[in-house]
């Protein structure tokens, strides 16, 4: 597991989108990449950041920035997501052991009422055409996050 740290080059980890097709960060070098990895399909808080994110997508676009979700849904969940909220953020799956999340440290040991459980942290990466880590925003708060994340994509250059 590497330490997520700014100027650090991403691991070459395949994801899988909905359609069950591979994607790889390196497939982005040459354009800025946002990849916000969130815990769950369908819930309150990560229903909203797709949303959010998914509002911004032509700015994003506009910016040079794609953008990604991560969580270890499988790929069917995903489509039945994307489709019941018109989701315009592409998504993809991470591999439930040896993933992407795994290899930066986001996917890690929480607690909740008194159980351990393993899960995805909240976490957004902003890569830089490079292919290396230009921000980190760890444990996000939803509320204005998407917002955050294009002005720092736009100040990137």
């Amino acid at each position: 597991m590497m330490t997520l740290a700014v100027g650090e080059a991403l691991p070459d980890i395949a994801l899988t989108t909905p359609e069950g097709a591979t994607v790889r960060p390196a497939d982005f070098v040459g354009r800025k990449l946002v990849l916000f990895f969130y815990p769950k399909d369908d819930t309150p808080g990560c229903t909203t950041e797709n949303k959010d994110f998914s509002a911004l997508a032509e700015a994003f676009a506009a910016a040079d920035t794609a953008l990604l979700g991560i969580s270890k849904d499988p790929p069917q969940k995903h489509r039945k997501f994307i489709d019941k909220h018109a989701l315009a953020a592409p998504l993809a799956t991470d591999a439930e052991e040896g993933g992407l999340s795994d290899a930066l440290g986001i996917w890690k040991e929480k607690a909740m009422y008194g159980r351990t459980y393993m899960g995805m942290e909240r976490t957004t990466l902003l890569i830089g055409a490079d292919g290396r880590i230009a921000r980190i925003w760890p444990k996000v708060k939803v509320k204005g996050h998407a917002e955050d994340v294009l002005e720092a994509a736009r100040q990137l250059g």
